[in-house]
């Protein structure tokens, strides 16, 4: 660990800071010491993620800190010397000091676009001096509810249930939480992510929804997904409160589209169809003398719920009168036209809180209902709820002019659909239906919503975001910090190549009109079969969409191009659910790290889950291959009518972009982002190939990465690209190879064994920071255990390995046991299961070798990746023998993890 003190901050880093990264921290100080909002851009593989979460906990420290010293002067003064408002000041500095809410020290609310990423936050944050600051994170009720009858279920039914059980008392786990929040096994735990709130949810037989949500009163630092900010209706459930709040929203390069979403909204005339059979079902309950509705809630009775049907039939009735125009756009109508249409309905600015109260109540008493054709029902009166209070989220002339301004009502024709076999009548399925989308086109609208909330600061950051200018301008944000950070790494670590023709000279353009043409497609295919031979490792392919990367599939089947491409690196393509995404990465992973193969490729689209915070450092990822521009579909009306909305405002202000620019540069911040994959860290390495000719435009280019720009060359024919490439990477290997993770050693193949036990020197190592429930991993004697997945055909076998450690005697007599236990649970806390297994095996070849440059070499490779952890490496020192000791400390000094 190091400290450096920027404007004033001491923060602690795990290692010497780059310039750049010092740059990024002191960016994040100016905002948060000025009370203002930035936008940063520092490239994927630059820790940015690790310089966002020391620079603001250390400021957050800082200000703790002085508050301690405040109430501890204020303690010291003498009683008569002060009258009676100082007493009632100290008072109150007291009551700070007991309360978060009134404390006067700012929450900082971290955001990411999915858990995942902000797992690996989490995991960051657990390795940084801040690992003794309190943090949560906020999930759905179908990741932390725990509850067994409730386990199977999932969305609207699971959360009606939920509520249901909370209101009537009757889930023992949610009974439990007030009981447990102040428990030391609960509130001694700083760094809580999903996973392991759910584990002491299950030991201590208490709610991981709702303990998360007690929890976050009193964390330094709360993770979340950012539509949780982002959408009113779920910022308002999850009781996130931002006023004087630190804002970071992390992979902010999706921030504007999600605004739009979450302000926009669709309604189906079979949701209106669906809503109205929901309510009748109520009323012929309600009419059922055979049942007794007296034992039921008393929140609504019949002449409500006959009102209710009524605004469900008006609003039926007012969407068949909307004519639809012929042709490709449809019927678009003024935004204010959702006023008009709801309002001969009967619902309004004046009356739509009780409305969306009387379906709230209509809801939770259906959820009541457990048996007969009742149950399970109420989604669709729900949805409406949440309809009503997108569309009222204001109710002010200024409201109504914005969305004016920012919204249309596009409306096209329903598909008729197939009848389900339920209880609802053939109604829904009747043919002229309509569907009304209410699209909002400035992110800025949601935005706007967002900073009426009183937050301090609003810091915005990710990889790609420029250009800024428009950006800033479409979010209507007051910005008075802006940074785009230039790449660490050397032109010698990075090959960008366009590449305009194929082996056979076919032009390579996946242009809409051309993605069809047969010539082009097998010639892409015999691009990629003859890149594959010259690439090592792993190599990501990126389509411009999942149809264009199916047809190309399809083709190179029939013609035997994917058995040639195959037969060299074994294929994934990326699938759409969650568990075979899951598997289909392992097995990636396993086909790059097996040393009796080639590599593997994965074959992603722009925008899918590959192209998205995923990590392919090292030979995970030696190269990626865009096979095209992923422009929006051109004759989508929603593009349309965006690009239309963008041309006005730029008509007014030179800031918005121009609906073609805002096209152009949607495929463009796409392509950056799946780019940044592949260079992961300052030592990575990894070629960028541009396999369509339109790259080669000036415009283009002038939009990719700063950091890319000037390093983008053009090469006149694929021979000279696979020249370029085989010097690139022989060159590299050469300069970085030996300090990274090779497929070797990176993980063990299917039919590697592990040793079993292995017994070497004492380790001389010793720190106080570990925490007393890690020796749990340890028996009485000292062995270590670790638990190991064999994977032979895909299959885990679980088995045990076991690590002796016995001391050398002759040499270290002094050194206990302790000693040992301390640092082993160091460093397979600090490691991955992978690197940890590694470092073990390389302890053993050492031991039966002898050979101190492999064991050093060995550790440049698990440590490589993971230099902020390098000052874990000192510590073998004692276990070095006794004619390697002063190499092994030259080398220590020599990387500077000695004086």
């Amino acid at each position: 660990m190091t400290t450096v003190t920027l404007r004033g901050v001491p923060i602690t880093f795990p290692f010497e800071p780059y310039d750049i990264q010092k740059e990024y921290m002191e960016k994040v100080l100016e905002c948060l010491q000025n009370q203002t909002n930035g936008v940063l851009e520092s490239p994927t593989g630059t820790g940015k993620t690790l310089s966002l979460l020391c620079s603001t906990l250390a400021w957050l420290q800082l200000k703790k800190d002085q508050l301690r010293v405040q109430r501890q002067m204020v303690g010291n003064l003498n009683e008569n010397e002060f009258t009676a408002e100082f007493w009632k000041a100290k008072d109150l500095t007291e009551k700070q000091m007991n309360s978060r809410s009134m404390s006067g020290l700012p929450t900082i609310i971290y955001a990411s676009r999915t858990h995942s990423q902000l797992s690996q936050a989490m995991q960051e944050l657990k390795r940084t001096a801040y690992s003794n600051m309190k943090a949560c994170v906020l999930g759905s009720r179908d990741q932390l509810c725990t509850l067994p009858e409730l386990a199977k279920e999932t969305g609207t039914y699971k959360n009606q249930m939920c509520q249901l059980k909370v209101l009537t008392r009757s889930c023992h786990l949610y009974n439990r939480v007030e009981k447990k929040k102040d428990d030391p096994d609960i509130t001694g735990v700083n760094i809580m992510d999903i996973e392991d709130i759910v584990k002491l949810g299950n030991l201590h037989k208490f709610c991981p929804f709702y303990m998360a949500k007690e929890l976050k009163q009193q964390a330094d630092i709360v993770f979340m997904p950012y539509n949780y900010l982002l959408d009113p209706v779920i910022r308002k459930v999850m009781a996130i409160q931002l006023s004087d709040a630190v804002v970071i929203l992390d992979e902010a390069h999706n921030v504007e589209k999600i605004c739009e979403e979450s302000a926009s909204l669709q309604i189906k005339s079979s949701d209106v169809t669906l809503a109205i059979e929901e309510v009748t079902a109520i009323m012929k309950m309600m009419a059922n003398e055979s049942l007794s509705f007296d034992d039921s809630p008393k929140d609504f009775d019949p002449d409500q719920l006959c009102n209710l049907k009524q605004f469900f039939l008006d609003l039926e009735k007012e969407i068949d009168k909307i004519e639809l125009k012929s042709g490709p756009e449809g019927t678009t109508l003024e935004g204010t036209y959702i006023f008009e249409l709801f309002g001969k309905a009967g619902v309004t600015a004046e009356n739509f809180y009780s409305v969306t109260g009387l379906i709230a109540n209509i809801v939770q008493f259906l959820s009541t209902v457990s048996e007969g054709p009742f149950a399970r029902k109420g989604n669709n009166l729900r949805m409406f709820e949440d309809i009503i209070k997108v569309i009222f989220l204001g109710t002010s002339d200024e409201f109504r002019q914005k969305v004016n301004k920012c919204y249309k009502l596009h409306v096209t024709e329903e598909e008729v659909k197939k009848r389900r076999s339920d209880w609802l009548s053939k109604a829904t399925a009747k043919s002229g239906g309509k569907v009304l989308n209410y699209w909002c086109f400035s992110p800025g609208f949601g935005m706007n919503m967002l900073m009426a909330s009183g937050m301090r600061s609003l810091i915005l950051t990710s990889g790609t975001l420029a250009p800024l200018k428009p950006l800033i301008s479409e979010l209507e944000v007051n910005v008075g910090v802006r940074l785009e950070n230039p790449h660490i790494v050397t032109d010698d670590q990075v090959c960008v190549k366009i590449v305009t023709a194929g082996p056979d000279s076919e032009p390579l353009n996946c242009s809409y009109y051309n993605r069809e043409n047969i010539k082009y497609i097998s010639s892409l295919g015999r691009s990629i079969l003859n890149l594959t031979r010259v690439i090592p490792n792993g190599l990501l392919i990126f389509f411009p969409s999942y149809p264009i990367m199916l047809k190309c599939q399809q083709h190179w089947q029939e013609c035997g191009l994917w058995s040639d491409i195959n037969a060299q690196k074994a294929i994934y393509v990326e699938p759409r659910d969650k568990d075979s995404f899951n598997s289909a990465m392992t097995n990636y992973y396993e086909k790059v790290n097996d040393p009796n193969l080639k590599g593997a490729i994965f074959m992603g689209v722009c925008r899918g889950k590959v192209s998205e915070g995923l990590d392919f450092a090292d030979a995970n990822g030696r190269a990626v291959i865009i096979t095209g521009l992923p422009y929006p579909p051109l004759k989508d009306p929603r593009v349309i009518l965006k690009k239309r909305y963008l041309d006005v405002c730029n008509a007014t202000d030179r800031e918005f972009l121009r609906g073609d620019e805002w096209y152009s540069l949607e495929a463009s911040r796409a392509v950056n982002q799946a780019i940044g994959r592949v260079i992961r860290h300052k030592d990575d390495y990894g070629a960028i190939l541009l396999l369509d000719a339109r790259f080669n435009n000036a415009k283009i280019k002038g939009q990719m990465s700063l950091w890319l720009r000037n390093r983008i060359k053009h090469v006149p024919n694929f021979g000279e690209l696979m020249r370029d490439l085989r010097m690139f990477f022989k060159k590299a290997d050469a300069d970085f190879g030996s300090l990274q993770r090779r497929p070797s050693s990176a993980a063990p193949s299917a039919e590697f064994e592990v040793p079993k036990t292995y017994k070497g020197d004492k380790f001389n190592f010793s720190t106080s920071s570990i925490a007393s429930s890690s020796s749990e991993s340890l028996s009485n004697n000292g062995e270590v255990t670790i638990h190991k997945r064999l994977q032979p055909s895909h299959q885990h076998a679980s088995k045990r390995m076991k690590i002796n450690l016995i001391p050398n005697v002759a040499t270290h007599s002094n050194v206990n046991n302790t000693t040992t236990k301390e640092y082993i649970i160091m460093v397979k806390k600090s490691l991955d299961e992978s690197s940890f297994k590694n470092f073990t095996l390389a302890l053993k070849v050492y031991k039966d070798t002898g050979n101190v440059t492999t064991l050093t070499e060995s550790l440049e490779t698990i440590f490589r990746s993971k230099s902020h952890l390098k000052y874990l490496i000192p510590g073998l020192e004692s276990y070095v023998k006794v004619q390697h000791k002063a190499e092994f400390s030259d080398y220590c000094k020599q990387n500077g993890l000695l004086d």
